[in-house]
């Protein structure tokens, strides 16, 4: 493979961790004398790529954050008022530099391992009890993707809490924002829920309804009392819903004090960025009763073996990879940095602050109407938090161009009519700008009729906020050790590996990361003008086109926020397919039983039924049982769902056939791209077979994982499905608001983060990113090779190789011994190591998946503690230790265990393993009881006297 730069300092010697001799050695380990020989034995040649990806050349670093400096530069954010669910907020730079833009932060994955994750759970959990009491409502999650998928999340809460029986229609508020009835609609739409559009703001509720969702305050401003329409669903026997904005709940009596029984909405006004439209963590809050019934995650309280308090998420039973197409949950939809970014805000904040903001937000609205009212200027409601609407009979346009030449973007909400919002950034001389743009002064010194702003009645009694926590951080001394300290507690990315098999938590360089912080990027609304924007579309479209080009499919969007919306959005992709072919009647989704536990809740969000197709001993999809089940089902056959390599981590031969037997009986061939870090630059899923693809850019394209989320899964489609790509009202391109529906809130999803891959790309070029999958691919095989004899590798491939990861088969060991996964996931701590992926996608395996970005010496690292865990396993046996007290069922060794060492083997090789003590990872707390948490369910800070 030609090195796609002479220089030392081209970003892929940067990012891509093995030196060229250090590769050597591992290639003769295997017995391979280039990465080109490793990856044609690797490969199947019929789907190997012979040309080079189109390109341009490799940028330095500095130049490809110049590129990126002068599309942020094309951006005009200028003084956004438009509202719509998007406000300016000051991030605190003490959260901005330690949390957001610190990699202890952003480089750690999902919280699966608790006792390694102490600090990001107790920061969710704070998010958790802002939400709750906020709301009003007893159990909030700790994050869902945005406010429009987490009001879509409602709806379906509504219809799976009556057991899927109740299937009377759904209310929905046509005063709730655009983007949310989009994607409420979208979704409704493939699941066959029916749906009433009523103003529930003048209009009673219908009799015989499932559930309502309810606007509070409108999406014009009005701020009315939801207190009938929530009883009227109750004598109906639905649910309701609000959807709320958080910031005016600070001061609006609680949805939960009325009667709600969920409330959703989003976190993004407490101090995240508008990010041109994500990533921001929504929410949800639900009563008593309805918390088993909770989307996403759900961080709780349990104990470790020591008794005392521990965080871990909770009733994980409900998620994807477990319980499949019947889950409620999914390990994709969460915003975890962000939600940690909105809970440190309310720290930093405290109650008081909160008040004082959200009372700056609405004295602001009310001078503003006060002065166009005094200026003879209709105000369409009385009562509002932040958001007015003005009648200007025919002057609409003329206003809104007035306050843009200005620099203040306004909502242009039809010819009549002006939409104005007020934010904690708005000061005196922005309401100067917009009575200007509208033509009028001042106001006079008294409130005019009509301007009072919030009413009397709905005026919030509740406490909030009582927790110590968002008392005791007032100076900013404190603030930053409280993140520092909780940081501490945490394993990420840039402590060491996380060799989690299909996660690729590989380098999440710092130039990549650094351009989305930027006022161009970050301060942008997602509804400004096209042309304020031209830079991020540009940014956008391009991504897109290279995307496209590296996959082989034909068009690529970014909207889907997540991989999960990735998935749906690809499936009704192809649903509508069929359906403009007359194919109504195809609605089976072929899905291997290895496949990600995602793929059958997504083929069920499409509105698609799941059969299992099985797997062969050697973990391949069985091409005899797939050729039986297309043949059951010529006449309903849909798709087929499969992850190449597969979820065994192996090149399977029979791809090309399984996408000819499928397409042979009129179904489409969804790829899942979860593992394209061992396909990019050597195979594409476009050109194989594949007809959809969707494309973790959290994974192969850089954006950090971010302790559970941020995350973006774009879907690639050949040229046949590209009328069905996710469409969007408010889209800038007036070509793409007519099509298959809203997936995400904002048109290009969570866009804020998409410098990240952009830079990626252009940095790695075509030949650093073919390098970079070959060297992940080398470097999961030099650890198969080493592990093999003291574990065994479950599958393999042709030449004995795997592809990106590798399955570790701890089964026998089990048997033998009774240490399980647990066991070495939990000792690997006291070793200095994240887990591998426990039991997934076989029960009682470590799957593995080391990247391109981890050095030699860190995979040795890794293969001596495992080696060394073996011998310790070896030792257990052979009598050295009792089998109920022994350094691995122990593990991991907190550090107040030095205080009181009771067991049978020395100190030293419980906490001490490596034999050096020097910058040991200490766990904040013993092993968690997971099942306790379960049944003592609890997801709010306890009081400070639980820890003494």
């Amino acid at each position: 493979m030609t090195d796609p730069s002479t220089s030392t300092d081209a970003f892929v010697r940067r990012h891509v961790g093995p030196r060229p001799q250090d590769q050597q050695a591992m290639l003769e380990r295997l017995g391979h004398s280039s990465l080109e020989s490793l990856m044609q034995a690797a490969v199947p040649g019929a789907i190997r790529s012979e040309r080079s990806l189109q390109l341009p050349p490799a940028q330095s670093e500095t130049q490809a954050l110049a590129t990126l400096r002068g599309l942020a530069e094309r951006n005009r954010p200028g003084v956004s008022m438009i509202g719509l669910g998007y406000h300016p907020t000051t991030t605190p730079a003490v959260v901005r530099r330690n949390v957001l833009e610190d990699p202890s932060w952003y480089t750690a994955y999902t919280p699966y391992q608790p006792e390694i994750s102490q600090g990001r759970l107790e920061a969710l959990l704070n998010f958790q009890t802002m939400v709750a009491d906020l709301t009003g409502l007893t159990t909030a999650n700790s994050s869902l993707l945005d406010e429009g998928t987490a009001a879509a999340e409602a709806m379906t809460l509504v219809r799976r809490a009556s057991r899927g029986k109740d299937l009377r229609p759904i209310v929905v508020d046509t005063r709730l924002l655009p983007q949310t009835l989009a994607v409420i609609r979208t979704r409704a739409e493939a699941l066959g829920i029916a749906l009433l559009d009523v103003d529930l703001g003048t209009d009673p509720l219908p009799d015989d309804v499932a559930g309502s969702i309810l606007a509070y305050p409108a999406s014009d401003g009005a701020v009315t009392d939801p207190s009938d329409v929530i009883a009227a669903t109750h004598a109906a026997g639905g649910l309701a819903v609000v959807v709320a904005d958080l910031l005016g709940l600070v001061l609006l009596r609680s949805p939960g004090s009325m009667g709600a029984d969920v409330v959703v909405g989003s976190s993004q006004r407490f101090g995240v960025p508008m990010f041109y439209g994500g990533p921001h963590a929504g929410f949800m809050a639900v009563r008593d009763g309805l918390e088993r019934h909770l989307p996403g995650r759900l961080v709780g309280v349990s104990v470790d073996s020591a008794g005392r308090p521990a965080y871990r998420l909770a009733l994980q039973t409900r998620e994807q990879h477990i319980r499949r197409e019947k889950a409620t949950s999914n390990i994709c939809t969460a915003q975890v940095l962000l939600a940690v970014a909105a809970s440190m805000y309310a720290v930093y904040h405290g109650p008081d602050g909160l008040r004082r903001i959200a009372q700056h937000v609405s004295t602001m609205a009310r001078r503003l109407a006060t002065g166009l009212v005094d200026g003879g200027v209709e105000v369409t409601h009385e009562a509002f938090f932040d958001t007015i609407v003005t009648r200007v009979p025919g002057e609409a346009s003329a206003v809104v161009a007035r306050a843009r030449a200005a620099g203040v973007h306004l909502r242009l909400v039809d010819a009549d009519h002006v939409g104005v919002s007020t934010s904690e950034n708005t000061t005196a001389e922005h309401l100067d700008l917009v009575w200007r743009a509208f033509g009028v002064g001042a106001p006079g010194d008294g409130d005019s009729p009509g301007t009072a702003g919030l009413p009397e009645a709905l005026l919030r009694g509740e406490q909030i906020l009582a927790h110590p926590v968002f008392h005791e951080h007032r100076s900013e001394t404190q603030m930053l050790r409280y993140l520092r300290t909780l940081s501490d507690r945490d394993y990420a990315l840039d402590r060491g590996m996380i060799p989690l098999g299909s996660c690729t938590m590989k380098l999440n360089a710092t130039t990549e990361m650094e351009p989305i912080s930027w006022p161009g990027f970050a301060d942008l609304h997602p509804f400004v003008p096209a042309e304020d924007a031209a830079g991020m579309i540009e940014l956008v479209e391009t991504l897109e086109s290279r995307l496209a080009e590296v996959t082989g499919y034909a068009a690529v969007s970014v909207q889907p926020n997540a991989g999960s919306q990735g998935e749906l959005a690809g499936l009704l992709a192809i649903r509508a397919w069929h359906r403009s072919n007359g194919d109504e009647a195809r609605d089976v989704c072929l899905i291997p039983s290895s496949a990600h536990g995602t793929n059958a809740a997504s083929a069920v969000m499409a509105g698609m039924r799941v059969v299992i197709v099985k797997a062969t001993e050697a973990g391949e999809v069985d091409l005899d049982d797939l050729r039986e089940q297309c043949e059951t089902h010529a006449a309903d056959l849909s798709a087929i769902m499969v992850t190449y390599p597969s979820t065994h981590g192996v090149y399977e031969h029979g791809i090309g056939e399984l996408c000819d037997i499928v397409h042979e009986h009129g179904g489409q061939v969804y790829v899942d791209g979860a593992n394209l870090n061992a396909l990019l630059g050597h195979a594409e899923p476009g050109r194989f077979g594949g007809d959809v693809s969707h494309l973790n850019l959290h994974k192969t394209f850089c954006i950090p994982h971010g302790g559970g989320g941020p995350g973006v899964g774009p879907v690639g489609v050949a040229e046949h499905l590209v009328p069905f790509l996710p469409s969007h009202p408010m889209h800038p391109r007036p070509q793409h608001r007519e099509g298959i529906g809203a997936i995400s809130a904002a048109p290009y999803g969570s866009a804020g983060i998409l410098p990240i891959p952009f830079a990626y790309m252009a940095m790695m070029g075509a030949d650093g990113l073919t390098e970079a999958t070959s060297v992940a691919v080398l470097s999961a095989n030099y650890v198969a090779a080493r592990l093999d004899d003291a574990f065994g590798v479950l599958y393999a491939g042709e030449h004995g190789l795997v592809a990106h990861e590798c399955i570790l088969d701890v089964r026998p060991l089990t048997k033998a011994t009774g240490i399980s996964v647990d066991d070495i996931a939990k000792r690997l701590i006291d070793y200095g190591f994240h887990a591998p992926t426990m039991s997934f996608p076989v029960a009682g395996t470590l799957m593995v998946e080391p990247t391109e970005s981890e050095d030699l010496a860190e995979l040795d690292r890794f293969c001596d503690a495992m080696l060394a865990i073996r011998a310790e396993v070896d030792e257990l046996s052979a009598g050295a230790w009792p089998v109920d007290d022994n350094p691995l069922v122990n593990a991991p060794h907190a550090g107040r265990e030095l205080l009181d060492w009771q067991h049978p083997y020395p100190v030293a090789l419980g906490v001490f393993p490596t034999g050096a003590t020097q910058d040991k990872y200490w766990p904040p707390v013993g092993r968690v009881d997971q099942a306790y948490g379960d049944r003592n369910l609890a997801c709010s800070c306890p009081p400070l006297e639980a820890f003494a």
